[in-house]
């Protein structure tokens, strides 16, 4: 049976998660305290193939190492992945205010600005131990339920799902990388003015970053690198694993980059994804 723990800070899209794997056909339960984590496993084994959870501040155990202790009662049948969601913190203070939501700390005589610092510091157990994080600072709820189908749904096999991932660095390194390679040393078709118009996904600076070998060098050493430590990735038995690979904007070079390890590592394997940052956010390209 496939567990599912949903759990981050209030106003991160937990109920919108919920919602999503509900349609793809996960039974759902809407925060219980962890504790009965092991006796809900229990209960529904051998009725249902993917069960989802959620868990908010209000259910976890007041001593932290307790929680690695819980879910080590789990069945052994049970295959746990823990999908954690945050946002950063002006944005969940802006959606508080907007839907004018009591957050589950302010009863303790908290600001809500300190209320969702201190969730931050309680949830840290959980959130070390996440296999999936995805931020959703920048998504609305559309882009989140479709970033989430994207992702559980790419797991196909029982295998590591793997996703590489370009962005700008002038915007921020993605909270959920795993490795993040940087490539702002490279040629930049950016400020070759036929190309500046372009992308990465197009064939001019496809021609151009093809043609430098400095680029064709680093995306086969990159390859290399993550080739021979997936053995290891893989025997921890991670579910996802994020390489994000930056340039200036998350225009050209990087998302040059991410398609070329991509079609590198389809060639041996199936649960391969790819996304753009800055192009779904500047361009609304869906990839």
């Amino acid at each position: 049976m496939k567990l599912l723990v949903v759990s981050g800070r209030s106003g991160s899209g937990k109920s919108v998660a919920l919602r999503v794997l509900e349609d793809l056909g996960y039974y759902c339960v809407d925060n219980i305290p962890v504790n009965l984590l092991p006796t809900l496993a229990n209960a529904v084994i051998g009725k249902y193939e993917r069960v989802a959870i959620s868990i908010d501040v209000r259910n976890l155990p007041e001593d932290p190492d307790e929680l690695a202790e819980i879910l080590s009662y789990l069945p052994r049948k049970v295959t746990l992945t823990i999908l954690y969601l945050d946002a950063d913190h002006n944005s969940l203070i802006k959606r508080f205010s907007e839907t004018r939501r009591m957050h589950p700390l302010s009863h303790q005589a908290m600001s809500l600005d300190e209320a969702i610092q201190r969730e931050q510091q309680l949830l840290d157990p959980i959130a070390s131990r996440a296999d999936l994080y995805i931020d959703t600072t920048e998504l609305n709820v559309y882009q989140l339920a479709e970033q989430l189908r994207e992702r559980i749904l790419g797991q196909k096999s029982g295998r590591l799902v793997i996703l590489f991932e370009s962005f700008g660095f002038k915007y921020g390194i993605p909270k959920d990388a795993d490795f993040v390679f940087d490539a702002r040393f490279l040629p930049n078709p950016h400020w070759e003015p036929e190309l500046k118009p372009f992308t990465g996904l197009d064939q001019p600076v496809k021609a151009y970053l093809s043609s430098q070998s400095v680029v064709q060098d680093y995306i086969a050493q990159i390859d290399q690198f993550i080739s021979n430590w997936l053995p290891q990735l893989e025997k921890n038995n991670r579910s996802y694993l994020t390489i994000a690979i930056g340039c200036t904007g998350g225009q050209h070079r990087s998302v040059f980059m991410v398609e070329s390890l991509a079609v590198s590592f389809r060639k041996h394997r199936d649960d391969i994804q790819t996304r753009h940052r800055e192009l779904v956010r500047h361009h609304g390209h869906k990839v």
